[in-house]
């Protein structure tokens, strides 16, 4: 690990104006992607800007259909969140299946989206549930935020603040987990929020991403077997020693299926 200085942020607005002051800072949130890159010596930051004791980005709410998440919630507050368990359930569910328990006790919802990695859980929750990433400066639809390879919306300076979840009519999760690292395979975020059908899939590609023909399926059939001969097209998909393309296209179809059994 290189030398870096230490800044704990007082307010989102400082943080904020730390990072617009200090171009190679790093916020630090749960630290569970950021530290472990610093100590490979992947990563460099000249600075540390920690966001960890803001009351402002902590906390879970549940109103007029609204479920809000603020950024520095740890995985284990959403996994035990009795609104979160409440209103969506597959979100309980998928927060309780990330990495270990001292992964899920450290680990915010804010920094794992930020980080984006390929096979992280998150990614798929929020753009299968049609989330709302909201920002120190704006808000950005789900869709939008997950640009490409550990990549964001993000612009310098911007700091997420929290995530708001429109309560679904049904969701459902479903994920084939490294035995190892927890991190997905594949995993599906499915649901249905009046006429908007959603089928998100992480660990398959460099980023998070849709599935239009299930989803154009299920909104003439919610069933299973709507979706059980639909393949996805292996050509850019994750070709690795975890799991070749073909076998990851494969789990698309059957972990679909098995997030539509789920779903309540």
């Amino acid at each position: 690990m290189y030398a870096f200085t230490y800044h704990a942020a007082t307010s989102v607005k400082d943080a904020a104006a730390q990072l617009q002051k200090l171009p190679e800072a790093n916020p630090l949130a749960g630290g569970m992607s950021l530290i472990p890159t610093m100590k490979l010596r992947l990563s460099s930051p000249s600075e540390i800007i920690d966001l960890n004791g803001l009351p402002e980005l902590q906390g879970i709410a549940l109103a007029n259909g609204t479920l809000t998440i603020g950024a520095m919630t740890r995985h284990a507050e959403v996994a035990a969140s009795a609104e979160v368990q409440s209103a969506i359930p597959a979100l309980s569910e998928l927060a309780g299946g990330i990495g270990d328990v001292q992964v899920r006790n450290r680990g915010t919802i804010g920094g794992s989206i930020c980080f984006n990695d390929p096979a992280a859980d998150y990614p798929a929750g929020l753009v299968g549930l049609g989330a709302t990433v909201h920002t120190s400066e704006r808000s950005i639809p789900a869709d939008d935020f997950f640009v490409s390879l550990y990549e964001t919306a993000l612009k310098s300076g911007e700091i997420v603040t929290s995530v708001s979840f429109p309560v679904p009519d049904k969701a459902g999760w479903s994920k084939f987990a490294n035995l190892a690292s927890r991190f997905a395979i594949v995993a599906v975020m499915v649901s249905v929020t009046g006429n908007d059908v959603r089928v998100a899939v992480t660990g398959a590609k460099e980023c998070v991403f849709r599935v239009t023909d299930m989803e154009h399926a299920l909104s003439a059939d919610f069933s299973p077997g709507a979706v059980a001969k639909i393949r996805v097209a292996t050509d850019d998909l994750n070709n690795d020693h975890h799991a070749h393309a073909e076998y990851r296209a494969h789990l698309i179809t059957v972990l679909a299926e098995r997030a539509i059994s789920s779903c309540g």
